[in-house]
Formats: C-alpha cells, sequence, structure tokens
C-alpha cells in the first residue's frame, strides 16, 4: 500500500495530546513538528474491489493538510501491517519510532455505484483512536467525503472545524463568454452555474452557500440577479437604470449592498433579498463602489475615489459616520472583511500591478501578502485561514488560495480561458 507521509505544522504541547479528551492542545508553550501519516483505505470486498478508485484520498487529505501548515515527508517509515483493520501496539511502535504522531486508516466497501467508507484518526503517541466517521453515498461522493474527514482532523488539532468541503464561485472565459462557475475549495468538480452566452461579473453566495447574486449583461443593461444553486432560474433583483454591480449579501441574508448608478454617479445602497426598497447610504459625488459587510452586519467597507483616487472606507451600515480606513497606496479596492472580523484584504496597485494586503481596521498592520504577478478580488474563507483571490501569473488568470498570511500560494483553477472574480462560500 502506498503511504503518504505529511508533516504538519502546529505549536503543540510536548504530550502532544490530552490524554482525558484526545485533543491536541495546541496553545501550549513550546513548539515541534506534528507527523500525520495518512495510508490509501483498504477494501474490505472479498475480492478487493476497485482499488484504484480510492487512490486520490492520500492526496486530497495531503492537500487540505499542506494548506494547513503540511510539507510531503522525504522518506517512508517502516511498513506496519497492512491488513489490520485498525493499529496493533506493534504498528503503533513502528510508526512512533518512525516519528509519528498521528494516523489515519480507512477502509471501504463499493457496490456497483453504492460506497460505505470509514475513517479513522490515531493518536501514535498515545495508542488510541481520536476520530472515527463512516460514509455512505455513491462512487462520486469520495472527495466530499475525503474533505469532510478532513475537517475533522483539523478540529482535532485546532479545535476549529475546517473548511474543506466549502466551495468557490468565479467567472471564467472558458466558453468563449464570461459565465460563473462554481467548484471545490481545492479547484475539482467545477460545473457551470451561468449559461446565458453573456457578460456575467461579481458572484457572492448567500450566507447559508445556497444561492448567489450576480451582474449580467444579458438583456442589454448591468442587471443584478439572483439564483439558487439548484436551479436554472435567474431572478432580477435589481434593473434600475444605469449600473445594478458589486452585489454582496449582509450577513444575515435579508439585504443586499450593491453600487447603483440611478441617480447619476455610482452610490452604495441596500436592497431588500427581493430586490425591493432600496436605501441610498452614501451621498457624495465621488464614486462609490464594492462595499463589503462586516461580520456583524453593523458595517460596511467599501471604495471611493472621493479623495481623488480610490481608497478603502468604512461606514456604519446606516450610512452613518464614515472613515477612512487606508493611508498607503495611491489605488486600493476590492475589500473583503474576514469572517472574524479583525482583518479587511484588498488589492492595491503596486508599482503598475495590484497586489493583495489586508489591514486591521484601525488602519494598523497592513500587509502586503502577495509579491508576484496582478492580484485582486481576495475572499476569506469561513474560518478565516484561508484567502482566495485571482491573479495573472505567467499570462494566465487563475484562481488561487493561500493561508491568512500570504503564504501556500496555489493555483487552483483548472483548464482553459481566464479565471477571476472568486467568492468563497461560508458552507
Amino acid at each position: 500500500m502506498k503511504i503518504f507521509l505529511l508533516l504538519l505544522f502546529f505549536t503543540v504541547s510536548p504530550a502532544l495530546l490530552n490524554a482525558q479528551s484526545g485533543y491536541i492542545e495546541v496553545n501550549a508553550p513550546g513548539s515541534r513538528l506534528l507527523k500525520l501519516a495518512v495510508e490509501t483505505p483498504l477494501s474490505l470486498d472479498s475480492p478487493p474491489v476497485n482499488l484504484e478508485f480510492v487512490k486520490p484520498v492520500s492526496g486530497v487529505i495531503a492537500f487540505d493538510m499542506n494548506m494547513s501548515g503540511v510539507v510531503t515527508a522525504e522518506s517512508l517509515p517502516p511498513q506496519p501491517n497492512a491488513k489490520k483493520a485498525a493499529p496493533s501496539d506493534a504498528d503503533f511502535v513502528l510508526w512512533q519510532n518512525a516519528g509519528f504522531d498521528l494516523l489515519v486508516r480507512g477502509e471501504y466497501t463499493i457496490s456497483e455505484e453504492r460506497l460505505t467508507i470509514e475513517f479513522r484518526l490515531f493518536d501514535v503517541i498515545n495508542r488510541k483512536l481520536i476520530i472515527a466517521k463512516r460514509y455512505l453515498g455513491t462512487a462520486k461522493d469520495l472527495r466530499r467525503f475525503t474533505h469532510s474527514f478532513s475537517d475533522e482532523i483539523l478540529r482535532a488539532i485546532t479545535s476549529e472545524k475546517g473548511v474543506f468541503t466549502t466551495r468557490i464561485a468565479y467567472v471564467s472565459t472558458q466558453t468563449g463568454n464570461k459565465e460563473i462557475y462554481v467548484m471545490d475549495w481545492d479547484g475539482h468538480n467545477p460545473l457551470p452555474l451561468t449559461k446565458n452566452g453573456s457578460i456575467n461579473l461579481n458572484p457572492d453566495f448567500s450566507p447559508d452557500g445556497r444561492e448567489i447574486i450576480f451582474t449580467s449583461y444579458k438583456r442589454g443593461n448591468p442587471d443584478l440577479y439572483r439564483r439558487s444553486l439548484s436551479s436554472t432560474a435567474e431572478i432580477v433583483l435589481s434593473n434600475r437604470t444605469g449600473l445594478n454591480i458589486t452585489g454582496t449579501w449582509s450577513p444575515d441574508g435579508n439585504k443586499i449592498a450593491l453600487a447603483l448608478s440611478k441617480d447619476g454617479d455610482a452610490e452604495i445602497y441596500t436592497l431588500d433579498k427581493d430586490g425591493r426598497h432600496p436605501t441610498r447610504l452614501t451621498i457624495n459625488p465621488a464614486l462609490d463602489l464594492y462595499p463589503a459587510w462586516s461580520p456583524d452586519g453593523k458595517q460596511i467597507a467599501f471604495v471611493s475615489d472621493r479623495l481623488g483616487k480610490p481608497q478603502i472606507f468604512v461606514m456604519n451600515a446606516d450610512g452613518g459616520d464614515v472613515r477612512r480606513l487606508t493611508t498607503s497606496g495611491s489605488y486600493n479596492v476590492n475589500p473583503r472583511w474576514s469572517p472574524k472580523g479583525d482583518k479587511i484584504a484588498y488589492s492595491r496597485m503596486v508599482n503598475g500591478s495590484f497586489n493583495l494586503f489586508s489591514i486591521a481596521l484601525d488602519g494598523t498592520s497592513d500587509s502586503q501578502l502577495t509579491t508576484d504577478g496582478n492580484n485582486e478580488n481576495p475572499s476569506w474563507s469561513a474560518d478565516s485561514r484561508f484567502i482566495c483571490f485571482s491573479s495573472k501569473r505567467g499570462g494566465n488568470d487563475g484562481v488561487y488560495v493561500m493561508r491568512a498570511d500570504g503564504t501556500g500560494q496555489v493555483k487552483v483553477s483548472q483548464g482553459k480561458g481566464l479565471f477571476f472574480q472568486p467568492v468563497w462560500s461560508a458552507h
């Protein structure tokens, strides 16, 4: 059996695991490398069925854990007895002697398209089971089940569930038109949402992840639409004269903030989720665009050129108490509030190219996250651990993900054409 070895970087206590709860103590003094091994799942069918089918499992967990701070080991340890459903004491000794702390094992049965797979996470040091999860579904659910167990691994390590079953919506030109797609967070299983042959831009997920809003030119004007991910019906929310763009859902899903130009220049408005009752928030002869809600729904960040160049501003959700956030750079756009509420990611023009930055709410800790290519449209994962964004590198526009500190940047979009304006679902 091929074994993938992973090195997981976290701050842990010398004991690694709490003997009573089984959870890893990640905030204790001292630090060391935590090593996780992942085995390819065993077939419980006799004779073994479809061994090639489960080979991607280790790679899926490897990617998820790598983005959480994992690198591939350079050598393999002694291989334990792969025929046992759970490690024996001898197996634990082999893993421990090889320097491993955690072990993932799986087993499955598959009949026609029906799949049953069970994953287990073991504490090698204390020789005990931490997590066991069984999943029932079809063969096409394998990657989703594996991502789900990665969520549980991260919960055991950090006490926070992962976001590996969430999705990213984005715009792509692979059909020749600008259509909206959705994919798994690692770029797999891309699916088209719009197929109207027009220009579709700025998707945003509803808080429950079941719907998106977006701007489309399919009737000639940039109008705002809403559609369910389980339906093809595209419902007009705002087709007012002029721009109906950069729409974003409020955290409670009851309102939508967007830019409208029905009164002349672009201003920030809110609408009810059905598109009614527009409320104007900004009153300024400058352009005001790209609203972004705070996670508590009490504030909105936005872009305005009211001082001559685009900068990020913050105001109360009723339009009051407008204050400037960014003071560095002459061209700052695309604000997105972190779900934890402590930072805003945005894109700044630096020496002729856009790069991503994050800034604290008091204007301090204005940190550059990217340096390569042209980088725009940041969007946070629900746990604030990662950011997805669009980047043009090597002549290609793609969707990338990275850790919130800018490390671990990797392209996840696949295929021909341009990929841009990604947004991360909360679920």
